[in-house]
């Protein structure tokens, strides 16, 4: 912000507005889009994943483009960020629109339709995402999980249209950063991040824990629907409680940071979701009340995975010195990754269960069991190799114990 000026809770809620609705957007792509359009239109999982994969891997390659693309404007002006953002805010809005909103078509068509809309979306997406990264994103999924089943789904696109506006109206009254130089960053800044061994190390981390995360999160509504047999009524509940007590969990978690440290405390985050998926792995229909209490637990342990990633890669930016100066290409290849994870996510674990023998719908125990096993068992070995690279690449190379600074435990 300017030097000299004093940070309000005005300044604060002008600037963190915009993440309502950029989380708003989250959990309709990555969760609600999967069972739509299996159950909706009636593609095939095999179809559907390939479709997600695609998209979403151009999306990720895109994302370290975008993240030069914000240093750039950054570098020029406030008002070239907040011009684009304005742009792009417009453009994911009619791609959202069109992508739930399809029209009947032939089902190679409605392929085609859903994988333009999707790389429309995601695009404007990342480009506003990585120049904006908020704390609103705790606050705006839990709507995201409620209004499409209790409202529908005209309701949802109409709220995030009007709650876009809103955002940008509001980011464009946060105080403006200082300039880190008069001319564009070198050409060569697209892969600065990538010479930084702390950040290497990171970067492998996160993306193990994020793919584990991934599936369940684009297999979640299939579990619900057939493994447990739960009412439509019952969806909100699972996906608010889990949104609701990971943002609640903050304060706890923030305190364990005061005390371990960032990286054990999303380490002991990944033993706590470990531990409550193979518990998952077990529930099957009329066990709605469980799956609430996992869904609860499995959202405090989603709390590490939301702050603490993030914290650790401002403290490898700042220890490399590239504060002010490389932090979109940062960001950029971060949202790759996350992006990486999500592509992978669908575009494997989808194909995989439907070779399986599980389709949508289906009442078949082998089926069932297939489901359960990509739901639970999976992400949980796939935690546990991210817990053994966090220990093996960040804490063993360097036991000491971290004290947070200010800034990190913020």
């Amino acid at each position: 912000m300017n030097q000299g000026s004093a940070w309000t809770a005005r300044h604060g809620l002008a600037y963190g507005l915009l993440g309502l609705p950029l989380a708003f957007v989250a959990l309709p792509l990555y969760v609600l889009l999967p069972d739509h359009y299996a159950r909706t239109y009636g593609m095939p999982l095999a179809t559907l994943g390939a479709v997600l994969l695609a998209a979403r891997l151009f999306d990720a390659l895109t994302d370290p483009l975008l993240g030069r693309l914000s240093d750039w404007l950054f570098a020029r002006s406030v008002r070239a960020v907040l011009g684009v953002g304005a742009l792009s805010c417009a453009v994911m809005v009619l791609g959202l629109g069109g992508l739930f909103l399809a029209p009947a078509l032939s089902p190679q068509a409605l392929a085609a339709w859903a994988l333009g809309f999707l790389l429309i979306t995601c695009t404007a997406y990342s480009q506003v995402s990585i120049a904006h990264q908020s704390w609103g994103a705790r606050l705006g999924v839990v709507l995201a999980s409620l209004l499409p089943s209790l409202l529908g789904i005209p309701v949802m696109l109409a709220a995030f249209a009007a709650l876009l506006v809103l955002g940008w109206l509001a980011w464009t009254r946060a105080p403006r950063p200082v300039r880190a130089a008069a001319h564009a960053p070198a050409a060569t800044s697209l892969w600065h991040p990538w010479r930084q061994a702390a950040f290497r190390r990171l970067l492998a981390v996160f993306m193990l824990s994020g793919i584990a995360s991934a599936i369940p999160a684009t297999l979640v509504l299939f579990f619900i629907q057939d493994r447990l047999q739960a009412p439509p009524a019952q969806v909100p509940l699972f996906l608010a409680s889990y949104f609701l007590c990971a943002a609640l969990s903050m304060p706890l978690w923030l305190r364990a940071v005061a005390r371990w440290g960032l990286a054990r405390t999303w380490l002991a985050g990944m033993l706590l979701a470990v531990a409550v998926f193979l518990w998952a792995a077990g529930l099957g229909a009329g066990d709605g009340t469980a799956f609430l209490l996992v869904c609860a637990l499995s959202g405090v342990a989603l709390g590490t995975d939301l702050a603490l990633p993030g914290a650790l890669l401002a403290g490898v930016i700042a220890q490399q010195g590239d504060s002010g100066r490389h932090e979109g290409a940062y960001f950029g290849w971060w949202n790759f990754a996350s992006k990486l994870n999500l592509a992978l996510a669908a575009g494997l674990a989808l194909p995989l269960l439907a070779a399986l023998g599980y389709a949508p719908g289906t009442r078949d125990a082998e089926g069932l069991a297939m489901l359960g096993w990509a739901y639970a068992l999976l992400p949980c070995v796939l935690k546990l190799l991210a817990a053994a690279g966090l220990y093996a690449l960040i804490l063993r190379p360097a036991p000491a114990v971290h004290r947070p600074t200010l800034q990190e435990r913020t």
